[in-house]
C-alpha cells in the first residue's frame, strides 16, 4: 500500500488500536513491577512507548489530512 492515502478515519483507527496495545503492555510492566521483575517491567513499558509514538504519528497524519484538505477552523460538511 505504499504512496496510497488511507481514510483519515483510519488514522483515528489505527491510533486508537495503537493506544489499546500500549495500555495492555503497561498493565504488563505493571504486574511485573509488583512481583520485583524488573527487567519485564521495563521491557513492556518499552514497547508500550512505541506504541504510543506509533499512536502519535497516526493521529498527527490524521491532523495534517484535516488541515490540507479542510483547511483549520473550518466544519466539515457531511
Amino acid at each position: 500500500m505504499a504512496n496510497q492515502t488511507k481514510h483519515p478515519a483510519q488514522y483515528h483507527q489505527d491510533a486508537a488500536t495503537h493506544h489499546e496495545h500500549a495500555a495492555a503492555h503497561h498493565r504488563q510492566a505493571a504486574k511485573h513491577h509488583e512481583a520485583g521483575e524488573t527487567e519485564k517491567a521495563n521491557h513492556h513499558a518499552h514497547v508500550a512507548h512505541g506504541h504510543e509514538v506509533s499512536a502519535g504519528e497516526h493521529a498527527s497524519r490524521a491532523a495534517t489530512h484535516q488541515a490540507s484538505e479542510h483547511g483549520r477552523g473550518k466544519s466539515v460538511e457531511k
